[in-house]
């Protein structure tokens, strides 16, 4: 990173559980009677709210005194401007990473997992205590960064939105949806199923991979740095009028594949987040392949 201004980090988070819940309830002996109903209990819901809490505490300290700083909340990121020079910390699970990525344009990423050993950990690389170290290593291109493949989708009126993890084409319900699918290799099959799921490498470990687990025939999923993508179709329907010929394959180089929606309020979204999507009529064209745009994943 180069610039004539101080670094900014900019921490991204989300409201924790036991926030929510106060919300909802509005006092903590409502929110412990909700949780003792269903098994749980107010103490663990504390607890992971003071772990995130001393996370974003410590990061913060982290930070030198001369560079900038910026926040933002997961749900307010569509709103929030990031620079060219910032550097991005997310503390919290792997889909905070997600999340962020679609909005940024090469910036690097740091995802800090304030509860190591509960979260996966396949983007929350990093412990707070260790941020002291890896912000000036950073910013001084010491660190090592994998740059994660993304996926785009294209409306035909040129809408675009990008995943990193997956994109989701369907009815925005996930009940059965009527489209054609058209393949890069000039195959075309019209289709009545609960959606398609066009992923990237790192979506590999996540919706993608519970797909490809219950099929013999899927294709080989591709690595997180990989340029390919791997698409599947969700529970087709064969019929008079649909197929299931056409039900997964890959994409690589310009390869795109083209869905074409034969129903209304067909919609497409990426990485889970169903308010942030593009809303199909009948006859419109959507196209997915692979984003020029890539996360730059801090790992160490």
């Amino acid at each position: 990173m180069s610039t004539t201004l101080a670094p900014r980090v900019v921490v991204v988070s989300r409201r924790s559980e036991l926030d929510e819940l106060l919300d909802r309830h509005g006092t903590r002996g409502a929110a412990g009677y909700f949780l003792r109903q269903r098994g749980r209990s107010l103490d663990e819901v504390q607890a992971r709210h003071d772990a995130l809490e001393a996370a974003l505490t410590e990061v913060s300290a982290a930070v030198p005194s001369d560079w900038r700083r910026g926040a933002v909340d997961r749900a307010d990121l569509p709103r929030f401007l990031f620079s060219p020079e910032d550097l991005v910390v997310a503390v919290g699970q792997d889909g905070l990473v997600a999340n962020v990525a679609k909005y940024l344009s090469g910036q690097p990423v740091v995802g800090v997992d304030p509860e190591p050993g509960r979260n996966p950990g396949v983007l929350v690389r990093v412990t707070a205590d260790a941020m002291s170290r890896l912000l000036p290593a950073v910013v001084a291109g010491r660190a090592q960064v994998e740059s994660r493949t993304m996926a785009v989708a294209t409306l035909d009126d040129g809408q675009r939105l990008t995943g990193l993890n997956e994109v989701y084409f369907g009815h925005g319900t996930h009940q059965s949806a009527r489209y054609s699918v058209s393949t890069p290799e000039g195959r075309r099959e019209r289709h009545s199923s609960s959606g398609v799921v066009i992923g990237t490498g790192t979506g590999a470990t996540g919706w993608c991979a519970s797909i490809a687990r219950e099929r013999a025939d899927s294709p080989a999923l591709p690595g997180p740095e990989a340029r390919e993508l791997s698409w599947f179709v969700r529970e087709a329907w064969p019929s008079p009028a649909t197929g299931v010929g056409l039900t997964a394959g890959r994409l690589t180089g310009e390869q795109q594949l083209e869905l074409t929606s034969e129903g209304e309020q067909l919609v497409c979204f990426a990485d889970g987040i169903e308010t942030d999507h593009l809303t199909l009529t009948w006859g419109q064209r959507v196209s997915v392949g692979l984003a020029e745009q890539h996360l730059a994943l801090v790992v160490g």
